[in-house]
C-alpha cells in the first residue's frame, strides 16, 4: 500500500506579547535604577577580606579624602531637607524653598555652613569646578560634622522611625588623626557601631 503523506504545517509563534513584556521590564529597570554619584574627592579605600553589604537606605556616609577634607551624605531627600532646616535654625541661617530643594538633591557635600548658600546657588558646571573645602569637625571649636550627623539622625528617626546607620569611607593614604577625629565625633553621640568602606580582597591562605 502506498504511504499516506501527512501535510506538514509551519509552526508560527506570535512574539508580540513577549516583546511588549520585555520592553516593559526594560523601562521599569531604567526608571528605578539609582545613578552612581561621583565623590567630590578620590578616596582609594583600603582592602579587606570581610564582606558585609552597606545598606543604601537609612545611611549616613562620612567620606575623608583629599587634604584631610571631610564630606557627608545621607540617604533620602526628605531627610536631607529636614536636616538642612534644623541646621539653618541652629546656625541662624534661612534657606529659600528653592535652596532646600537643591540641597535635597545634593547627595554628597563638603561645605561649611557659612558657604552653603552660595554653594547651593552655583550652576552644575560651577559646582563641578569648585573645590569644596570640607566640613569642619573640630571637636573643641566648630564641630559642624557632629551637628549634621545629629540633625540627620533625628530627621531619619522622625520620618522613617529608624536609626541611621553610619559608615566611614576614608582614603587609605589619609593620616590617622583626621580619622580619629571622626571616630571621636561619633563616640560623643554614643555611636560605637559603624561600618568602614573597603575594597574586597581574597582571604589569606592558611
Amino acid at each position: 500500500m502506498p504511504r499516506v503523506k501527512v501535510a506538514r504545517k509551519s509552526t508560527h509563534i506570535d512574539m508580540t506579547a513577549m516583546c511588549d513584556v520585555a520592553f516593559l521590564l526594560l523601562t521599569f529597570f531604567i526608571l528605578t535604577a539609582k545613578p552612581r554619584v561621583d565623590d567630590p574627592v578620590k578616596a582609594e579605600v583600603p582592602s579587606s577580606s570581610k564582606e558585609k553589604i552597606v545598606p543604601e537606605t537609612n545611611l549616613g556616609l562620612i567620606t575623608v579624602g583629599g587634604n584631610n577634607q571631610i564630606f557627608y551624605s545621607v540617604s533620602g531627600s526628605d531627610v536631607r531637607s529636614e536636616a538642612l532646616k534644623a541646621m539653618g535654625d541652629k546656625y541662624k541661617q534661612s534657606f529659600t524653598p528653592e535652596e532646600i530643594v537643591k540641597f535635597s538633591n545634593t547627595e554628597v557635600f563638603g561645605v561649611p555652613m557659612a558657604q552653603l548658600k552660595s554653594f547651593l546657588n552655583m550652576s552644575d558646571d560651577e559646582k563641578k569646578a569648585y573645590k569644596q573645602p570640607g566640613i569642619p569637625a573640630d571637636t573643641t571649636n566648630n564641630n559642624e560634622l557632629s551637628n549634621w550627623i545629629l540633625t540627620s539622625r533625628k530627621a531619619n528617626k522622625a520620618l522613617h522611625d529608624k536609626d541611621l546607620d553610619i559608615a566611614i569611607k576614608g582614603d587609605k593614604k589619609e593620616q590617622y588623626p583626621v580619622i580619629h577625629e571622626v571616630i571621636e565625633v561619633l563616640g560623643k553621640q554614643k555611636l560605637f557601631k559603624f561600618s568602614l568602606i573597603t575594597d574586597l580582597k581574597a582571604a589569606p591562605k592558611k
